[in-house]
């Protein structure tokens, strides 16, 4: 039986995609000597980005599997060594694009990814939940999407994600962890587990910079940024780096946490930010017989929405009502969020419904490069 010829194992190779950067490994030259003998005995080296990628198990997996199953082939070796610092910044340049370092991407006037600003008026009414959720539904319905956690306090995306991975960082750009295909990043993946950040307010604009400069996200689809509540800092230097950016407001049916909700709405006239709608969640409680028990009240995102209607002067939707579930909550606990873990359950059925909502919105052309010229 005939031997590959390197450009067949070469053509292998170009099916192993890098976990953490989601692009062939022949694509970042991550393929090094590449040999096969007349027995059909193949050598393969695995350029890997750090010493200790925490990814190289899946890399040499993943290449030992593309080029065993070549007629021909008889046994692979797969070895692996550090990119050199020339290799790592050919790498760097090479992801991105040779645009500036401090640029930030979604921000362009050409970048197609809708972002997402998740906020609410107060703490303690599922904003991180339902942006973990989000994220889950979003990717699938097949969008490509990223998630930042920019609630530098209090984070808890890694948790309610299941992120339990590290960064890792190629010179200066870092590469975001990935979860089920979506990509992470969270000042919880930087700091020792219970370590507190005790930062003012300049440090935060800064961490919220580095995340969306210095992080390489590729071509996302989606971002979610699950914002701090209120509208202090953060929210306020993301209206600063992100213009474009839509609010997706989180409330619960009670009056009192309408309110606060509705300011932190309110804050898009300063900021001259789109709402794209309001999520009403702990909507209500399923008794056994089918009933609704209406713990927090009522109301109280349908009456966000008109409020924010009448004072942006453009329709604010109410998004959808999620209820109560114990699967909900579960889901946040074990880092196996409640689309996937129970894809059945009422809250993961209104939460696919609303990303729906958000998913199917019409793109607007404005202000984008249409790649025509008079003849």
């Amino acid at each position: 039986m005939p031997i590959p010829s390197p450009s067949e194992l070469l053509d292998a190779l170009s099916h192993v995609i890098d976990p953490e950067i989601r692009r062939p490994v022949t694509d970042l030259d991550m393929v090094g000597d590449l040999e096969i003998d007349d027995g059909g005995a193949v050598h393969a080296e695995i350029r890997l980005t750090v010493a200790a990628c925490p990814l190289r198990d899946e890399l040499v997996g993943g290449a030992r599997d593309a080029l065993a199953a070549l007629d021909g082939v008889t046994s692979v070796e797969v070895t692996t060594r550090p990119m050199t610092a020339a290799e790592r910044e050919a790498l760097r340049a090479k992801l991105r694009g040779g645009g500036s370092d401090r640029e930030i991407p979604f921000a362009q006037p050409g970048s197609t990814t809708r972002v997402f600003a998740i906020a609410s008026g107060k703490g303690g009414v599922g904003k991180s939940t339902v942006t973990a959720n989000l994220a889950l539904a979003l990717a699938g319905r097949g969008l490509r999407v990223g998630v930042i956690d920019a609630d530098v306090y209090g984070f808890s995306i890694p948790r309610m994600m299941g992120a339990d991975g590290e960064p890792t960082q190629v010179d200066d750009m870092i590469l975001p962890a990935v979860v089920a295909g979506i990509k992470v990043i969270s000042m919880g993946m930087l700091v020792p587990e219970g370590q507190p950040v005790v930062w003012r307010g300049p440090m935060l604009h800064r961490v919220i910079q580095q995340f969306l400069t210095d992080v390489f996200w590729g071509d996302l689809d989606v971002l979610l940024l699950d914002l701090p509540p209120g509208t202090g800092d953060v929210p306020l230097s993301v209206a600063q780096m992100l213009p474009s950016a839509e609010i997706v407001i989180v409330t619960t049916p009670q009056p009192a946490a309408a309110d606060v909700a509705g300011r932190a709405g309110a804050m898009a006239l300063q900021t001259r930010q789109r709402v794209a709608g309001v999520i009403e969640n702990m909507s209500w409680l399923t008794q056994a017989d089918g009933s609704r028990m209406e713990l927090f009240g009522k109301g109280g995102g349908a009456s966000v929405a008109a409020d924010l209607s009448a004072a942006l002067g453009a329709p604010v939707p109410l998004l959808g009502q999620i209820p109560l579930d114990m699967a909900l909550r579960e889901g946040g606990d074990t880092g196996k969020p409640v689309v996937v873990a129970a894809p059945d359950s009422p809250a993961a059925v209104a939460i696919t419904a609303i990303a729906q909502a958000l998913a199917i919105r019409a793109e607007s052309l404005v202000g984008r490069p249409l790649g025509v010229s008079p003849l």
